[in-house]
């Protein structure tokens, strides 16, 4: 297909991929001659008759695979955004290639010679060369001709369950949804929202977001109605009970093979905690405070009850214990977050205030779907940053969550400027403006605090790009950028109503804030359950096997002190994306969460005591860690914006936890 796409580089401003142009049959002859031209280029540097070097070694590697690069970036990008069927039935196919070809790379014995021989005495370079080496040692460089046969099965069905795992998950979203005919068990949500869900036939279809305690729980009056929705929740795609052990089972073959007793050791050397000790060092310092605090709500929730409550009535009596005890109504908020609001004059307008950086919105320039919006970014001086995309709502097509995605990586050798992209999961409305609850808000700042790290990336080499960092270390500058929500010059900047335009009173932020810390204990348990469970999974060993994963679910909750019933992981076995999906390579590292905040609450500190909102801080923390990606050691970026290591109190004060 001479007019394929993917063949060249996209002629659209900071290389956009021209979703336009992208047809469905463009992927399978663009992802065979990728792969082709990969190989062969790979080949030619491990067969180079020149001495090795870094140029001649390293960075041709880092040229290589333009085309596999392409269109593997925008192929992913929609199969979790807007996945149709033939997309589903060529990740299932290609996902096994996709190992086997990581793999010709990685075990090719000529080109890891090489590598082992590079030198460099450029701090950088040195850096990235040490990458490159971690990389192939552990995807298992140095085993046996035998050994890696016996990886290579490893990878190939691995490839395969986890895509099978994902695809059960996302046809579980629609088709385990509430559907109900009577409009009166939809008690509690406002008109608009039933208004959004109602279908041709009559019916009113509540597709399931992708944790267990899902949001309208909070609103629906109908107890019935939230057991229904509550179950439908937590059984979900039940096949992946039998799936997930599978996985697990080759994991624990593989990181044998690699010389680790198991997959949380092979994930965790590799990450800024290091070892598996270091983990759960912090995590035991998080689970007893959790525990105690979440069954003194729980009493709380039944006296406001009057009964005993079940985990589908926890949210529905939070909010009216909120209520009682703070005078605040969360959805007393929902009118003053419209979306357009948020991101111009909350997300933006914070971004700008604290880095100088401006917004032009590029309505000529197009996403793969209509809900897509692009922007270009620049510097105070009118210098080209890169461009932002966000796709805001939720569709069937689309994986549950929020996320942020490279279209394109920064990077100096390749003279790319970044493309990021934000995915949210808000539901559409039929008319009217998309108001948001407050959690989406937060949740929206979030994922802007990921693609800032992406667009201010200021690296030569492509491989440690802004966000390639470790994955306990990557969710940190998101989290940072979360404090600026509830910041009073941002919040009073977009916190307007929807049709007065009047700024939120002042009393309902003073409740918001002083209710803060309430439901901590829910928040922090759910979040712990789910750690917990990914970690057990994950520290299986040699000879140990799971026959059931409901009952290994139940158990290794229990032994990790975990098991208080009414709190229910944050995400069960079955529909836990994270760890059991490739895709999200969370395996062993949903950890990263906790570890990544307790540097966030360290550096929120640090901008109170400086000032908060002021360019300087900005300029600071973009220099010394935002614009250097994955080029130098995590912990050393950290240190040197914050002046000294992290420490656990500030993450414990601010959860309620000291």
């Amino acid at each position: 297909m001479t007019d394929n796409p993917f063949f060249a580089p996209s002629a659209l401003p900071y290389q956009l991929p021209d979703f336009a142009n992208i047809r469905e049959e463009h992927f399978r002859p663009a992802f065979e001659r990728g792969m082709a031209e990969h190989l062969a280029e790979v080949d030619a540097i491990a067969n180079n008759p020149e001495p090795p070097t870094f140029d001649n070694t390293i960075v041709a590697l880092e040229q290589a695979g333009r085309i596999l690069s392409r269109v593997a970036t925008v192929f992913y990008s929609l199969a979790s955004s807007d996945a149709s069927d033939g997309i589903r039935e060529l990740e299932k196919e290609f996902a096994p290639k996709f190992a086997q070809h990581s793999d010709e790379i990685r075990l090719n014995r000529a080109l890891w010679a090489r590598i082992k021989q590079v030198a460099t005495a450029d701090a950088e370079e040195a850096w990235l060369l040490e990458r490159y080496r971690t990389d192939f040692i552990k995807a298992g460089a140095d085993l046996t001709e035998e050994e890696q046969a016996r990886l290579k099965e490893l990878n190939s069905q691995l490839a395969e369950l986890s895509t099978e795992f994902g695809q059960n998950v996302l046809k579980a979203t629609t088709e385990s949804a509430l559907v109900t005919s009577d409009a009166s068990d939809l008690d509690g949500l406002d008109q608009a929202e039933i208004d959004a869900i109602k279908q041709e036939d009559g019916t009113y279809v509540l597709p399931l977001l992708n944790f267990t305690n899902q949001p309208k729980l909070a609103q629906l009056t109908n107890r019935e109605t939230r057991e229904k929705l509550y179950t439908l929740s937590v059984e979900r795609a039940p096949q992946n009970f039998d799936l997930a052990p599978k996985i697990a089972q080759i994991r624990i073959e593989r990181a044998n093979l690699l010389g680790y007793p198991n997959h949380a050791a092979l994930i965790v050397a590799d990450q800024t905690a290091k070892t598996v000790d270091a983990v759960e060092e912090m995590l035991a310092q998080l689970v007893g405070p959790a525990v105690r605090n979440a069954k003194k709500e729980a009493a709380a929730l039944a006296e406001q009850a009057g009964h005993e409550i079940q985990p589908w009535d926890w949210s529905f009596y939070a909010e009216k214990v909120r209520q009682a005890t703070y005078d605040f109504d969360a959805s007393a908020m929902k009118p003053y977050f419209e979306l357009n609001r948020v991101f111009d004059d909350g997300v933006f307008y914070a971004a700008t205030k604290l880095f100088g950086i401006t917004f032009s919105e590029r309505p000529e320039l197009k996403g793969y779907h209509p809900d897509c919006r692009i922007w270009e970014v620049s510097n105070e001086d009118g210098s080209p940053i890169g461009l932002f995309l966000l796709d805001p709502y939720a569709r069937p097509t689309k994986r549950g969550g929020a996320w942020m995605n490279n279209l394109v990586d920064q990077s100096f050798l390749r003279d790319e400027r970044p493309v990021v992209m934000n995915n949210l999961n808000l539901t559409k409305p039929v008319s009217g403006p998309t108001l948001l609850t407050f959690d989406e808000v937060n949740t929206a700042f979030h994922e802007f605090g990921h693609a800032l790290h992406g667009l201010f990336s200021q690296v030569r080499f492509p491989r440690v790009e802004g966000t390639n960092v470790p994955r306990d270390f990557v969710e940190y500058p998101s989290q940072v950028n979360e404090m600026w929500a509830t910041w009073p010059e941002i919040l009073t900047n977009y916190a307007k109503h929807h049709e007065t335009g009047e700024p939120m009173p002042a009393e309902l932020v003073e409740k918001m804030k002083a209710a803060e810390q309430f439901n901590q204990g829910f928040a922090t348990l759910e979040y712990l359950k789910a750690t917990l469970l990914d970690w057990t999974w994950h520290k299986l060993g040699t000879g140990q096997t799971v026959a059931d994963g409901r009952a290994f679910e139940d158990e290794a909750l229990r032994e990790a002190g975990v098991d208080f019933p009414l709190v229910r992981t944050r995400y069960r076995t079955n529909y836990f994306l994270h760890i059991f999906s490739d895709i999200t390579g969370y395996s062993a590292g949903y950890y990263s969460y906790i570890w990544s905040e307790v540097l966030d609450a360290e550096s929120v500190e640090w901008f109170k005591e400086n000032g908060g909102l002021k360019r300087e801080n900005g300029d600071h923390f973009r220099k010394t860690l935002l614009s250097v990606g994955g080029s130098m050691d995590a912990l050393q970026a950290f240190r040197n914006f914050r002046g000294r290591d992290p420490q656990i109190a500030p993450l414990l004060k601010r959860r309620g936890l000291d």
